[in-house]
């Protein structure tokens, strides 16, 4: 099996769950859950990259938009830890003094945690 898939499938399960939490992270700050803003994991194009401090391979995937700009990315560490973020780049829908840079999500061995990176709104 390819080493890329091979190590895509390991993190399935964990990829579907640190998604679940992006979309209702994104959801408790107000925006419409049936308009999402999020892409899908099954949406990023995905690589193994060396670990420039382990020398472990890294899974790594991105999102890109239709011009190709970076929209977001996943690292999945050797070790079990990773890193999800995704870009909203909208005005918070409730605070109009805050603007929603991005979602967040990082843990370990399946432990999820996250967060909005909330920015004040350009003024």
């Amino acid at each position: 099996m390819d080493p890329v898939l091979a190590r895509l499938s390991a993190v399935k399960d964990l990829n579907a769950a640190i998604h679940a939490r992006l979309l209702a992270e994104t959801e408790g700050l107000g925006y419409d859950v049936g308009r999402t803003l999020l892409q899908p994991p099954t949406d990023a194009i995905y690589r193994l990259d060396r670990d420039p401090y382990s020398g472990d391979e890294t899974l790594v995937g991105e999102w890109r938009d239709d011009r190709g700009m970076k929209r977001g990315e996943l690292l999945f560490h050797a070790d079990g830890s990773f890193m999800v973020e995704q870009d909203i780049a909208q005005a918070h829908p409730s605070r109009s003094d805050r603007f929603v840079e991005a979602v967040c999500a990082w843990g370990r061995d399946g432990e999820i945690k996250c967060e909005a990176r909330l920015l004040p709104m350009p003024g």
